[in-house]
């Protein structure tokens, strides 16, 4: 079906979600209408804080919005859903509009699978009625579903069309990018270049992809890397966990923005902990790049600022190869705590008169071009082995002290 015939149908002139590959025909007709316009589309940092800005928009217009996400976003919405837009609680309707990656007979990656198996029965433990959409429904049926949606969303409740891999087409095209000049996987690979043995969390999507290949085309094993292929936004607590049990050990964690912001309040306890063994990198091209490239908000913020607000004595961002290559040096030969409350060091890395020396929890980031490789692979093997054996590796002794 045509995205537009899709969205006339729907009736909705405010749209708010998290991108979604699945639903690239509807991200990129709502880039090319409407671009980043509060009163008619805005991409939210997750999905719960999707729903609950289209239920402060219904609140205040009476009219009917709709929010987009990809099934592995359901957990997100479930508390919004449950605890205040349901029925029983304010009655807000809404249009949830969710992308169906791992449908039971379709191939999809590993992280998919299980998510894809409970889409429709999560969303009918909510009791939210829905539609499967797919590339064979005619605008007639839809006019009819919209017919019976109507009547739902009108007595205060949500629904929900689930959408079939293809089932939405667009014939136009939209194109993303920035001005930064480095790679992700060039950035990715000079860190592997210091880190050694060190303990590797990568954030779910393409990062984890380069990641994966970088350490194949150095014939170098995978044991060291913990790839987060799903639960987008968690690596930096994964990565806390191990640091704060495994003080020996240098912990990296390579995060991504859209992956940061989904989940914001996990630097705030992060910089609670303070682990001096963490080195937190943000990769940020501000976009979701991994399913078609729409824009996050990161690419107008400072994350370096809100992660020193959150506690990290270190804080720093870097645009250039020679400050990445600079700021990695002084990770690896233990860098000085950061500057004094209220410095700023800017984009420059090294000590500075008035810091503590020595390694502390840091917190980088790297300011990246969007794009990758078109041949970029997948991961070989399962998450499950990829578990086991960064396990067995964080068992044993650490590498001798550099």
């Amino acid at each position: 079906m045509n995205v537009e015939s899709f969205v006339k149908a729907l009736g909705v002139d405010f749209f708010t979600g998290v991108p979604d590959s699945q639903l690239k025909a509807l991200c990129d007709y709502l880039m090319e209408r409407y671009g980043i316009d509060p009163a008619h589309h805005i991409i939210g940092a997750n999905e719960g804080n999707c729903a609950a800005l289209a239920a402060g928009y219904q609140l205040a217009t009476g009219k009917i919005p709709a929010v987009y996400l990809q099934n592995s976003g359901e957990g997100n919405i479930i508390n919004p859903l449950a605890s205040l837009l349901n029925e029983k609680v304010y009655a807000i309707p809404e249009i949830f509009i969710i992308g169906w990656r791992g449908e039971p007979g379709v191939h999809d990656e590993p992280q998919h699978v299980y998510q894809g198996e409970v889409t429709l029965t999560l969303l009918e433990a909510m009791k939210v009625p829905f539609f499967v959409l797919d590339r064979d429904t005619t605008t007639e049926q839809l006019a009819g579903v919209m017919q019976d949606f109507s009547a739902q969303l009108a007595a205060g409740r949500d629904v929900a069309f689930v959408v079939r891999k293809g089932a939405l087409s667009y014939s136009g095209s939209v194109s993303y990018s920035n001005e930064n000049p480095m790679t992700r996987e060039e950035i990715i690979r000079r860190i592997v270049q210091v880190s050694g043995d060190d303990p590797i969390v990568s954030t779910t999507g393409k990062a984890s992809r380069e990641l994966f290949e970088i350490r194949e085309g150095a014939s170098q094993d995978h044991a060291h890397d913990f790839l987060t292929v799903g639960s987008m936004g968690h690596s930096s607590s994964i990565a806390l966990g191990i640091a704060l049990n495994r003080p020996e050990r240098r912990v990296w964690c390579i995060d991504g923005d859209g992956a940061a912001l989904m989940h914001l309040g996990a630097l705030a306890v992060i910089g609670s902990c303070r682990p001096k063994n963490l080195i937190h990198v943000v990769i940020n091209n501000g976009a979701h790049e991994s399913v078609g490239g729409m824009p996050t908000v990161a690419a107008s913020l400072s994350l370096r600022d809100v992660a020193r607000a959150c506690g990290y004595p270190r804080a720093v961002c870097v645009s250039t190869r020679e400050e990445l290559d600079r700021e990695l040096a002084a990770i690896k030969a233990g860098a000085p705590a950061g500057p004094k409350a209220g410095q700023d060091v800017g984009s420059k890395a090294g000590p500075l008169d008035g810091v503590t020396s020595g390694p502390d929890l840091t917190f980088m980031e790297v300011r990246c071009a969007i794009g990758a490789r078109a041949d970029l692979g997948r991961p070989a093997g399962s998450p499950l082995e990829n578990k086991r054996c960064f396990m067995d590796m964080l068992a044993a002794e650490p590498a001798a002290a550099r």
